[in-house]
């Protein structure tokens, strides 16, 4: 189950068969959305969707003591961001039976 993924243009596909709107007008609105989601990370804003769950960025501590994973060597990894996501309620309990 982990290989199998869903692309944009699936989820475009799946919204014009529920809405009245063309599938550029939806990929534009997609590509909007994460525009503003991205600008608001960047901005290091909380994005919260209840019921779904909570982006945020934060910083991750560098190594000295790392290894590049292709040749073995030690490499040094300075202090980093990366976005995280925290499900919401809503969302875990709806996808708990899947883990199971």
């Amino acid at each position: 189950m982990a290989d199998s993924k869903v692309t944009k243009a699936e989820i475009v596909e799946r919204i014009s068969e529920t809405v009245d709107v063309s599938k550029k007008d939806i990929h534009s609105i997609i590509d909007a959305f994460f525009g503003e989601v991205k600008t608001a990370l960047v901005s290091d804003k909380v994005i919260e969707f209840r019921g779904f769950g909570t982006f945020e960025i934060r910083t991750r501590k560098g190594r000295q003591h790392a290894r590049n994973p292709k040749t073995g060597e030690p490499v040094a990894v300075k202090n980093h961001g990366v976005v995280i996501f925290r499900p919401g309620k809503e969302l875990k309990e709806a996808s708990w039976p899947l883990r199971s």
